[in-house]
């Protein structure tokens, strides 16, 4: 069972650009230099890492995302309350 997981996020507004986001990733961009460049969360300026969390430390939707995905997945895009997410799965322990 997985306890922990290690993620990094780019967080946009709308769901439009997190299908832009979705097709970018799809055809092979970076996703640290997408986070960087488009992300409007501070975890951004670090390619998006949002380092390692454990249950009930996200909103449920994003840790529902996180937590069903795989090491090496790329999640979503996910909606919560911040907006859109499109999520890495970077660890899980």
């Amino acid at each position: 069972m997985v306890r922990q997981v290690h993620a990094a996020h780019i967080l946009v507004r709308t769901e439009d650009q997190a299908r832009d986001m979705q097709k970018r990733l799809n055809n092979g961009e970076n996703f640290d230099e997408l986070a960087k460049k488009f992300s409007t969360c501070p975890s951004g300026k670090k390619c998006g890492d949002l380092g390692w969390f454990g249950k009930d430390m996200m909103v449920p939707e994003f840790e529902k995302a996180a937590f069903g995905g795989k090491v090496g997945d790329i999640v979503g895009p996910v909606k919560t309350q911040f907006g859109y997410h499109m999520i890495k799965i970077l660890g899980q322990k």
